[in-house]
């Protein structure tokens, strides 16, 4: 194992699948949508991953007003928590960072994201790139460059923190740097990125006098 050092002004970090795992909670939540609208039969789970729930609800049924429906799936979310971890290597990493120097940028809603960090006890940054905030969701680059923008700093200053494809693809367009956990995907189906770990155990920060983090990766 070697070691890789980065400097970045910020950490932009993907959430579900790199601070938390919430995938049998989504999953469970979109078969009782599916099962509500008698979709069972055609209804794929891979269809819902890495992208923002209105934008697969507009792709899967355009005859339906997404704002209820993304509302139903919220309704069902708020009642099942049940198996959400927060991931290794999370809450030691994000101890060690300063509040204004990170946000999360997802394709959850606001009230899905604040619902799921509470469950889990992890801090809820300042400023925060949720599914609303942005007219264009992963992996269109919008997202990570608002969340950018938000923490004040270039894109090419921060470090996106992702573990699917669209999100590489998302922080990569918006000129980031991207670190991607092999938690969700493979490497193989990762590429774009930058550096890839198995977890965020592999990863410390430090703060550094010149105002710089100095982001050590075990690779």
């Amino acid at each position: 194992m070697s070691q890789v050092t980065i400097t970045a002004r910020g950490i932009l970090f993907d959430m579900d699948g790199v601070l938390i795992s919430s995938t049998g909670a989504d999953e469970r939540c979109w078969l009782r949508w599916a099962k509500h609208h008698n979709m069972e039969g055609t209804f794929s789970l891979q269809s819902t991953h890495g992208r923002r729930a209105v934008d697969t609800l507009r792709a899967l049924r355009p005859d339906l007003d997404p704002v209820i429906e993304q509302r139903r799936l919220e309704d069902y979310d708020a009642e099942d928590h049940s198996g959400l971890i927060i991931l290794p290597g999370v809450e030691k990493l994000l101890a060690s960072l300063p509040a204004d120097r990170w946000t999360i940028v997802t394709s959850a809603t606001r009230r899905l994201l604040e619902g799921r960090l509470q469950h889990a006890g992890l801090p809820i940054p300042k400023v925060l790139v949720p599914a609303e905030r942005v007219a264009n969701g992963k992996p269109h680059p919008e997202p990570y460059l608002a969340g950018a923008k938000l923490l004040g700093f270039a894109p090419t200053d921060c470090l996106v923190i992702e573990d699917s494809p669209a999100g590489v693809t998302s922080g990569k367009a918006a000129g980031c740097r991207v670190l991607a956990v092999l938690s969700s995907h493979t490497q193989s189906e990762l590429t774009g990125a930058d550096w890839f770990v198995d977890s965020l155990e592999q990863v410390s920060a430090i703060l550094g006098d010149d105002f710089w983090l100095s982001i050590r990766l075990e690779v």
